[in-house]
């Protein structure tokens, strides 16, 4: 019984990638399980498909870019807040001393 040649090309289609994925990968275990029980081995397999794992974590330049910015701007926000609170809290505690003039106030 002699099986046709199978061409090794990519896969476009990515339920048909996922699916002969699948495939190939029990046919495999199911391969070394005999080796095992035939040659009394011990036996394993590393097997991985980078493409589908590192596409969860994939973003382009533009979402980088955007989620760069955004993560920016509330920094930006947040220490503009704390100088803000500090001014005032040096402001407050060098009025109660006296060391300052209150004439114009600019916050």
């Amino acid at each position: 019984m002699t099986r046709k040649k199978v061409k090794l090309a990519y896969i476009t289609n990515d339920s048909l990638r996922k699916a002969t994925y699948k495939k190939r990968k029990k046919d495999l275990m199911k391969q070394m399980s005999e080796l095992i029980t035939l040659c009394g081995i011990d036996a394993c397999a590393i097997m991985m498909i980078p493409e589908m794992e590192q596409r969860k974590n994939m973003v382009n330049q533009e979402s980088f870019l955007s989620q760069r910015t955004i993560k920016e701007v509330k920094q930006l926000n947040k220490h503009r807040k704390d100088n803000r609170v500090k001014k005032m809290t040096q402001f407050m505690f060098n009025n109660i001393c006296g060391k300052w003039v209150v004439h114009g106030l600019n916050f």
